[in-house]
Formats: structure tokens, sequence, C-alpha cells
């Protein structure tokens, strides 16, 4: 399903990605935990991250705040759990759309209050888009239910004022279309189209939950007519490589990567992490401000030439510019109220 003309396309992001990298914020449930935040501040919804753009607004600021403070270009909204299977396990699923307009207007007042970076270059809110917890593919859930709750997602995202759609966490082809086409409804009924950024996950079995290898998830996804494809969640940087490798060879979209600084050994402090060394802090970003910061610097200096890259590198970089996320996982991800829901990004 295309999108109708009548709908305006805001191609802002597509056009500053075409001239530089673009840096993404860390980690929002590391964030979150460090907020020390009560169960009142859930109002009882143990886990449901969501419910505090209504409680807790101000830590919802300070957390974009200190990621565009610290040289990131791009913030996502805590969205990730405005879908179907999540809230209606906490029997507030008719929230979907308040709660993702809620979430990404407070990211982008912040944005708005701080202006362009010193480049020029406007400060983005990505409406952040998860997977929930059933897999359509085997059943778990209606398509048509899953669809149709995203397109009312997308809705309160594009009230709110994103800049760009991030379905993220994509374990299953069928959500990922399910999260798509929703999108899209939403925005010929809106009227405005923005960019659609899809994110698979593949496991350390080198497949997407579901079974789907990467060149089947490329396969199926590009025809859905996304504007950027990608991987995060699940692995770290040296395990997302291969996969990297194969869309950045591949794909004819902008590519991005989103390594989980926390595994595959979980801990205080991601101990694997440290033993990597230089290698991790060549190959993948972090989790908090500090070391966003570093890596907006990075991404100011002037492009290398093709020429001065190794043959490893340039094989690893994407045909075009695509957004650089910072790392959005780590041990302390997992939110304080722990409930046998998975963890959120």
């Amino acid at each position: 399903m295309s999108v109708s003309s009548r709908a305006e396309f805001d191609t802002t992001l597509l056009d500053t990605l075409a001239r530089r990298v673009v840096i993404g914020d860390g980690a929002m449930g590391t964030m979150l935990q460090a907020a020390d935040l009560t169960l009142d501040d859930f109002r009882g919804l143990e886990g449901c991250n969501e419910i505090l753009n209504e409680t807790r607004p101000d830590v919802l600021r300070g957390i974009h705040r200190a990621y565009y403070e610290a040289g990131a270009d791009a913030v996502e909204t805590n969205t990730f759990g405005c879908n179907l299977p999540n809230l209606a396990d906490y029997d507030i699923a008719d929230r979907i759309r308040d709660l993702s307009e809620r979430g990404t207007r407070l990211a982008r007042e912040v944005a708005d209050e701080m202006g362009p970076s010193a480049d020029g270059t406007p400060r983005y809110v990505l409406g952040s888009m998860g997977p929930g917890t059933k897999l359509p593919t085997l059943g778990h859930a209606p398509f048509v239910a899953l669809r149709d709750a995203y397109a009312e997602a997308a809705l309160g995202m594009l009230e709110g004022g994103a800049d760009a759609i991030l379905i993220e966490t994509c374990q299953d082809l069928l959500q990922v279309k399910a999260a798509v086409t929703g999108s899209r409804r939403a925005m010929e009924r809106a009227g405005r189209r923005i960019p659609i950024i899809t994110h698979v996950t593949v496991e350390t079995t080198g497949t997407m939950l579901v079974g789907s290898e990467i060149g089947a998830a490329l396969t199926a996804i590009e025809p859905l007519g996304v504007d950027m494809i990608g991987l995060n969640c699940a692995t770290g940087p040296d395990e997302m490589s291969e996969h990297l490798r194969h869309l950045s060879k591949h794909a004819q979209l902008p590519v991005s990567v989103m390594p989980n600084a926390g595994l595959p050994v979980l801990g205080p402090r991601a101990p694997n992490i440290r033993s990597l060394r230089a290698n991790w802090r060549a190959r993948c970003t972090a989790s908090s401000p500090n070391s966003a910061s570093r890596w907006s610097a990075a991404a100011a200096a002037p492009p290398r030439s093709t020429s001065a890259r190794s043959p490893t590198r340039s094989r690893m970089s994407p045909r075009r510019n695509a957004i650089r996320f910072t790392s959005r996982a780590c041990p302390r991800c997992t939110p304080r109220f722990r409930s046998n829901r998975t963890p959120r990004s």
C-alpha cells in the first residue's frame, strides 16, 4: 500500500543523512533506572515505562535533554511498549495513541527548546515502536488487530511531532509488515508522511526469533517501502558484524545499527565489553550521554576518503550515510520493577 500523494513527505532527516552521519541517543531503560523511580510513579503498573509519559514528564524531559546536550542529533521517544500486546497486559490498550502522543511531545518540546546543533542540524525525534510480546507468525495475535493498533500509535507520534518512526527490535516479519502498514495508514489519515526506519533483531542462532535469516528479512522488508533498514538488540557488535556486512552490501536503503553494550555476557558494567577494549571502542557505541558526546565530536569531523579506509572498514560502511545510533541496552536496562514480561530495550 502506498501513502497517498496528498500526504506531504517530510524529508528533513533523509536530507541530513545524505550529507552527514546522524548520532542517536543511548538507552532509555538505563536512565529510567538511574532515576530511582517508585512504584507510585508507575501507578502500580509494574514495569510499564510508557505510563511515565503522564506521571513523570520531568524525568523524560531530563533524559532527552541530557542526550541532546551530550551531542545526540536524534532521540527516541519513550513509546517502545505503546503497542497492543504490551498495553493490553496492563488493561490500558485504549491508551496507545494517547501515551504515544504524550511521549513524542515530550521529546519534541525538548528538541524545539534546544534548537539546532552548532552546525545547524535540527534536533530530531524518532518515534519508537517495539514488537510487543506476541508473534503473529505463530498465531499469538491477529495481524489486523496489530496493524490497527500500530496505526493508532503512529497517529499519536505524528500528532506529537515525530520526525521519523523507528520500528525496532523486530523478531517476526509479519509483525514488521503490521507495523509498517499501520504506520503508512496513519500517515495517509494525517496527511503527513515521515520516514520509516525498520530494525530487525538477529539472535545468536544467526536468525530472527521465528527463523528468518538476514537476507530473507531484507528481501521481505525493502518492498514494504521503508526508508532505512538496520539491526538492533540481542547481540553485541561482534555478533552483528556479518549481518551488518550483508545489509551494507545488498541493501538499496541507508543502513543503521544499534548493538547491545551488555551482550553476549550480562553483568555489572558489562565485563565482556571491557575485555574487548579498543576493538569495542572502535566498533560499538555506548549507552550514556558521556559517550554520546564523544561520538558527536567524531561525526562532526570531515569524512575520510574511501581510499583512506582499511578494506574491512570499507566493506562494513553503509552504501549511504546512515544513522549511527548509540547502543540502547546494557546490563542495567531492565526496569527496576521486574515482571514476567520481556525486558524493554
